[in-house]
């Protein structure tokens, strides 16, 4: 798999937002809501502040020895395992929902980055160790959101009367077909074959689908040492026990969040999440319904579950588990049980953590660096060749809207001349002389003779582009291309990453295709990369 890669900075793509951009940029407006930059320098002090904060490494390391029992682990997971044992060991984090078959490609791209920041990170700092960990999401219910994937553009859904957690549900014959359906996709494919069998192997009838997406992403991303964290654990919940009580008892995040989204208004942002009175869900086997407080009793919304103040705190000590902390409260579980340095997400993630900082000192947690995840275009020789005919020779220049493009292209390749910039110069010229007359015999005319000049230029650019529009329409051909060539690369005007599922780039290149991805990834240069194949 011979490729190339260009990187381009995330503010000339035009599909991020501009808190993202001066996050990147180091806005001033912004640096009240963040602990540290996403540097060296901030990773040493993220470090340094990190080993005041310990964790619970027994049982972390615990819950993970359980959590791979059975399952075939590489020499470099089970390594890194044992390593989170000693406090001179921190991790780099990322966190999604188990999105059934990993969903679009920027889950994996997510994951790459994280292995790449911790080698990065082993480089940096010597002394220390550094272990990259998925979080797995797991105990979402937007199986809507969760449950489908796409491949060229078909989108394959999964139908399931099942309720609750997504990563709880089983996978069922409904879910196996879509194997099979994908199987008339890319089983002709080089490695179309090889993708089925890891579905295959991880997807088994009865599997829940938390264990399917956990062993699929031990298959592919073993190799580099990843550890895979399902935080749905008796064992881990129990370490969340101070933060559940503190929001069922105080509730003091719902203040403190708007208060920060406020600030983030006022800053001129837009802000990524509200939160509730309580900020956790009530879990069961096939339910997860919001936690509510009224005139003294505890209910389970949906359902006729009632506790008393003594009784939600029996409910808490005695079944941990059965807590589940939403978007607001996530974060802070992650960093209690994890010894975490960074956290790696992607714009809408960076937006809402960005609310967040004044919960996590409520709690007493380690707030992390927050690092842009890694952002690619992959883009393979069949539409390499189409863009180049089209006379795209820079692959940055694709970002650009399909219809300015097009207006490029037209106006390279037209034998009629579309511009008048001359004969706008000349008319400016020619109002200068009238405005230097009128003047001189009355100067309140200067008014008059710009009002007159303005609208005759307003004439000639929309002569302009009228002349435009119908030289467009004589290149019907290329309007042709080039749209197909937006749609392939920019599925429904959105970047690749956010719609396409890897099975058919892994069914072209094979386990290349990963490697491929992981040597380009960078780990604190915040860029987009544009990956020729």
């Amino acid at each position: 798999m011979d490729c190339s890669a260009t990187r381009i900075p995330y503010s000339k793509t035009g599909y991020f937002s501009n808190l993202v951009k001066d996050y990147l940029e180091d806005h001033p407006s912004l640096r009240e809501f963040y602990a540290y930059r996403p540097d060296v320098e901030g990773l040493r002090q993220s470090i340094a502040d990190r080993a005041k904060r310990p964790v619970n490494r027994k049982a972390l390391t615990d819950a993970l020895r359980a959590q791979y029992a059975g399952v075939r682990q590489t020499t470099a997971t089970e390594k890194n395992i044992e390593a989170l044992a000693s406090p001179q060991t921190y991790t780099i984090t990322t966190a999604h929902q188990p999105n059934l078959f990993t969903g679009p490609l920027y889950f994996l791209y997510k994951i790459l980055h994280v292995i790449r920041l911790a080698d990065s990170c082993k480089t940096l700092f010597p002394d220390h160790d550094f272990v990259p960990v998925y979080y797995m999401g797991s105990e979402d219910a937007d199986l809507d959101e969760l449950g489908y994937f796409v491949v060229k553009g078909t989108r394959h859904s999964w139908h399931t009367k099942q309720t609750g957690a997504v990563g709880r549900m089983k996978v069922d014959d409904e879910l196996l077909r879509l194997i099979d359906e994908l199987r008339g996709e890319i089983s002709v494919l080089p490695y179309g074959e090889e993708v089925l069998t890891l579905l295959q192997a991880a997807y088994t009838k009865g599997t829940s689908i938390q264990d399917a997406t956990f062993q699929l992403v031990n298959a592919l991303f073993g190799i580099y040492g990843l550890v895979v964290l399902i935080p749905d654990n008796p064992l881990l919940k129990k370490e969340g026990i101070p933060i559940f009580r503190r929001e069922l008892e105080q509730q003091t995040a719902v203040q403190l969040v708007e208060k920060t989204a406020q600030a983030i208004e006022k800053a001129g942002y837009k802000v990524q999440a509200h939160a509730r009175e309580i900020n956790l869900f009530y879990l069961e086997e096939q339910s997860r319904q919001r936690i509510e407080y009224a005139e003294g009793v505890y209910g389970v919304h949906g359902t006729d579950r009632r506790f008393s103040k003594e009784e939600i705190e029996k409910e808490l000590e005695q079944h941990p588990e059965r807590f589940s902390p939403n978007v607001i409260l996530r974060g802070v579980f992650q960093e209690t049980i994890l010894p975490n340095i960074a956290f790696v997400g992607g714009g809408g993630e960076l937006a809402y953590w960005l609310q967040l900082r004044a919960v996590f000192e409520d709690h007493q947690a380690h707030y992390p660096i927050l690092v842009l995840r890694n952002s690619f275009l992959i883009i393979d020789q069949a539409w390499q060749e189409k863009a180049a005919q089209l006379g795209i020779d820079d692959a940055a220049t694709l970002f650009a809207p399909e219809e300015q493009l097009l207006n490029s292209l037209v106006r390279d390749n037209s034998t009629n001349a579309l511009h008048l910039g001359a004969e706008r110069e000349a008319l400016n010229r020619l109002y200068d002389e009238m405005e230097a007359k009128a003047v001189a015999t009355d100067a309140t005319l200067k008014g008059h003779v710009e009002a007159l000049r303005t609208r005759a230029l307003y004439r000639v650019d929309e002569l302009e582009k009228k002349m435009l529009r119908a030289e467009k329409r004589k290149f019907v051909d290329h309007r042709r291309q080039l749209h197909a060539l937006k749609a392939a690369l920019f599925p429904g005007g959105n970047l690749q990453e956010r719609v396409e599922n890897f099975s058919s780039f892994y069914a072209l290149y094979g386990k290349e295709f990963l490697q491929e991805l992981h040597k380009e990834s960078p780990a604190l240069d915040q860029e987009f990369v544009i990956v020729k194949v």
